[in-house]
């Protein structure tokens, strides 16, 4: 039987988790403490990653037409702005549980490279939306090769 070192860190950045993600679900809860629980404020979960040319965000909005999303970058902060809507089909009174969020969400983002505003796409392709920002050249890091005498 092998022996295994505790690390008393990793316990404490999973409580710390845990507390974020409980407190973030009950502010959003007393936010809109006068709506239904479905129909409060969310936020969709996104990745951003860098590449050397560019910078990717991805973000999870499934059961939204790509026409309720908005995108917007001004002074180097990305703005991603959207809304699922309810059903209308079924009434809200028929449902047994109702897990899914819906309304209005925004969600801002600092980048940490100024981007070329003018080459940025955007996919919209099952339920995940892909942004690619390009670096503007002058920012992306220059690679030096250090030589040896």
């Amino acid at each position: 039987m092998a022996l295994l070192k505790w690390d008393p860190f990793k316990d404490l950045l999973t409580i710390q988790e845990r507390m974020n993600r409980l407190f973030d679900e009950t502010l959003s809860r007393t936010k809109g403490a006068g709506e239904d629980m479905g129909r409060s404020g969310w936020h969709p979960p996104v990745d951003i990653y860098e590449t050397e040319e560019h910078i990717v965000l991805k973000a999870e909005l499934p059961g939204i037409d790509k026409k309720d999303i908005e995108v917007e970058i001004n002074d180097n902060i990305l703005v991603l702005k959207g809304e699922r809507r309810f059903e209308k089909n079924v009434q809200e009174e028929n449902y047994h549980r109702m897990e899914r969020s819906y309304g209005i969400f925004q969600r801002a983002f600092t980048l940490p490279y100024i981007v070329d505003k003018d080459n940025v796409k955007a996919k919209y392709n099952h339920g995940v939306l892909e942004i690619i920002l390009e670096k503007k050249r002058e920012q992306r890091p220059k690679h030096i090769k250090v030589e040896a005498r």
